[in-house]
């Protein structure tokens, strides 16, 4: 995960699509990006997802029909994320969700594959 002061432009316009279930932001620089509720769930930073160390991440499986239910402001660097499973410890800085932006394809694959090695369903 990337913190702030990695020189990454900040966001200029997020918004929640609860219906489509994405997370959509702009950056100062341009870049635009559309982040579904389900990547963002399974990628989140939290500790209970990502572990207190590395190779701690934990693999989020079922989360197919997960929804945002609201976005919380933190200080000028983030906005925490509560998701319709309840999960809302995740701190999401505008570097995280940048990186999330820029990888998303890669991500998603990651995850994926992960999940069909593990014999686990993006299913409930």
């Amino acid at each position: 995960m990337s913190y702030v002061g990695a020189g990454r432009p900040q966001p200029t316009e997020i918004r929640l699509k609860k219906v489509e279930k994405t997370l959509e932001i702009d950056f100062e620089n341009g870049a635009s990006f559309k982040l579904p509720a389900e990547l963002l769930r399974v990628e989140s930073p939290s500790a209970e997802v990502q572990g207190h160390g590395p190779g701690q991440k934990v693999l989020v499986s079922g989360r197919r029909h997960v929804g945002i239910m609201e976005l919380e402001p933190v200080g000028h660097y983030a906005v925490r994320i509560k998701f319709d499973d309840l999960h809302d410890s995740g701190i999401f800085s505008w570097d995280y969700l940048y990186e999330l932006g820029e990888r998303r394809d890669e991500t998603w694959q990651e995850y994926l594959d992960a999940l069909a090695e593990n014999g686990l369903s993006r299913d409930p």
